[in-house]
């Protein structure tokens, strides 16, 4: 008796087990595969980016400069490692003083630039708003222009026959516009 309950518990849980592993896709991931998943970082990370970016344009400005360097040492003609050393003291302060003009008149810059380009944003801005504006008001003038030319032409006399005076007077408009656009092209 208790083998056969061994066995019928054996079969269940083989049978769940299965059951599982179906209903969750297949065997899972194995401990390696799942680590290599977790220590990936696949997320957008825009600081990082923004960190990437500036690193590579100091980068860039650095071989500029250096290659900057070496075209006026090889204009000048120099060739003694003294004056080397002195010019690149000297370019150093240059640089130091030049970098703190820089800062202040970058930072003098950006606020400009950032006033220029949000005055141009709201100017823009304005401008959409009052273009949609100007269409709504169109659209509305339209839709009631409508609404009163279908109210005349759905009237109906007492005894349910329409009023043609409202239809005659639409057929009359329709010619005179359509005169007007045909004598306006002409001339």
């Amino acid at each position: 008796m208790k083998k056969n309950e061994e066995r019928s518990d054996n079969r269940k849980k083989k049978h769940m087990m299965k059951r599982n592993i179906s209903r969750l896709g297949g065997s899972g991931l194995s401990l390696e595969a799942f680590a290599n998943a977790k220590s990936k970082n696949k997320q957008y990370n825009p600081a990082l980016i923004k960190k990437q970016r500036e690193f590579y344009k100091n980068a860039k400005n650095v071989n500029k400069f250096k290659k900057l360097l070496k075209q006026q040492n090889q204009q000048n003609g120099r060739s003694s490692g003294q004056e080397h050393d002195q010019d690149a003291n000297e370019t150093d302060k240059y640089k130091d003083k030049s970098e703190r003009r820089r800062r202040k008149n970058s930072a003098f810059s950006l606020e400009e630039l950032y006033r220029k380009q949000h005055e141009e944003k709201e100017k823009e801005r304005m401008e959409r708003e009052a273009v949609l504006r100007v269409r709504k008001e169109e659209r509305e003038q339209a839709e009631t222009r409508r609404k009163a030319v279908r109210e005349k032409m759905l009237k109906k006399t007492r005894r349910g026959q329409p009023v043609m005076k409202y239809r005659i007077e639409h057929l009359l408009e329709t010619i005179q516009g359509s005169t007007k656009i045909a004598a306006g092209s002409e001339s």
